[in-house]
């Protein structure tokens, strides 16, 4: 962890120069109840009173925070200067905050994204009070392009978690593949997996209640909800979607399969078709997945594919970030809809690490869905694990 955190606080230091932003701003209280999600990249632990993590673009970074919590940030070795204090926050703040005397002061808010929101109104009003007593109040700015640069840009140690995570996912689904028969319902299916996860004493990606997630047959088109007693029949295709979580970092992704008919050894010509499809939209938009593109772009290339051979385009976005969390990251591959704002206008940068999960639904089938992993490099998007590229057959 402490690796992880020194990291972390270089790459953040080095985002003032490059955003012209004198000083960032993490700002919290008993963190177990309303941490902010930045908290875990450049601290990694729990802080109990008023803490304030600060980063100078003189290149020092400061934490003051309560006595008892001083010596874990110190045994991060990440931080220049630790300021403890025992009975009064506001004193060493406002003294620090007054000898560096920034000129813009980045605050943990904003209104586009939520990994960048961290700061409650209730303490975004005490620091507002604490920077008035000394005349800095008219210097706060959103740190939303701090936050989201230092998220999204992963350092060898996030990709590491990442793809052991990844690894991990890749055993428990081939081993699922190999468990399941026809006439097991979708909840038996996902027990299955919850033990191999406690086998492994890894974590979950979400909410184990609907991680993973389990869908087969025509009657539904799979979401965000807990798998139920509807069994998998001959004809249906069962999808899976589940991620684990290692060393703080996530896996998500997803697998399709098709149960054969007793008098079929392959699936239908429509089945195979609509996976086909996926398939393909999938590695067009990997192949476009450069530095610089705008990610709107990259899921235009992939609804349009499916669009434009007959079927419904999805309901979602094509992909989203993945890292501490199984939705992570500012930038969005996303459509210009309302709900998602200007995440999908965005550039995609090195290091950024995306799903890709576009799905059709097959009638009389169910939904042939997708799910794969990408880390764009500086020469394009490489695979995190071996892509499906075949139905995985169910007799």
């Amino acid at each position: 962890m402490s690796s992880l955190i020194q990291e972390k606080v270089k790459q953040a230091l080095a985002l003032l120069d490059e955003f012209d932003t004198d000083c960032w701003i993490t700002f919290v209280r008993e963190s177990d109840i309303t941490g902010d999600p930045t908290l875990d990249l450049i601290y990694g632990s729990s802080a109990t009173w008023h803490t304030a993590f600060i980063f100078s673009r003189t290149g020092k970074a400061y934490a003051i925070i309560g006595n008892y919590d001083a010596e874990t940030v110190e045994q991060t070795e990440a931080y220049d200067e630790v300021i403890p204090y025992i009975k009064d926050f506001n004193t060493p703040f406002k003294r620090l905050m007054a000898e560096l005397a920034p000129r813009s002061i980045a605050l943990n808010y904003s209104t586009e994204s939520e990994i960048s929101d961290g700061l409650s109104h209730g303490m975004y009003l005490t620091l507002h009070n604490l920077l008035t007593d000394i005349g800095l109040a008219d210097r706060i700015v959103s740190a939303e392009p701090l936050v989201s640069a230092l998220r999204q840009r992963k350092t060898e140690t996030e990709m590491a978690a990442i793809r052991s995570a990844v690894a991990a996912t890749e055993a428990i689904f081939d081993a699922v593949g190999k468990y399941m028969k026809p006439g097991f319902s979708e909840a038996r299916i996902a027990r299955f997996i919850h033990d191999e996860v406690a086998r492994r004493r890894i974590g979950y990606s979400w909410n184990p209640a609907s991680c993973p997630a389990v869908f087969t047959g025509p009657d539904t088109e799979g979401g965000h909800y807990a798998p139920s007693e509807r069994t998998a029949e001959p004809g249906h295709l069962l999808h899976i979607d589940f991620g684990v979580r290692i060393d703080g970092y996530c896996s998500d992704m997803q697998r399709t399969f098709y149960f054969l008919k007793d008098d079929e050894t392959e699936p239908p010509e429509a089945v195979v078709r609509g996976f086909n499809t996926v398939v393909e939209a999938i590695e067009n938009a990997r192949v476009a997945m450069i530095p610089g593109k705008i990610g709107n772009d990259i899921d235009t290339i992939a609804r349009s594919y499916l669009t434009d051979r007959g079927y419904d385009e999805f309901k979602s976005g094509l992909g989203h970030q993945v890292g501490r969390f199984a939705h992570d990251g500012t930038v969005l591959l996303g459509p210009a809809w309302e709900k998602y704002g200007k995440k999908p206008f965005h550039p995609i940068e090195t290091g950024m690490v995306f799903t890709l999960e576009p799905r059709v639904f097959v009638p009389g089938h169910g939904v042939a869905s997708l799910e794969e992993m990408v880390v764009v490099t500086e020469t394009g998007a490489e695979f995190l694990a071996k892509p499906q590229t075949e139905l995985i057959l169910i007799s």
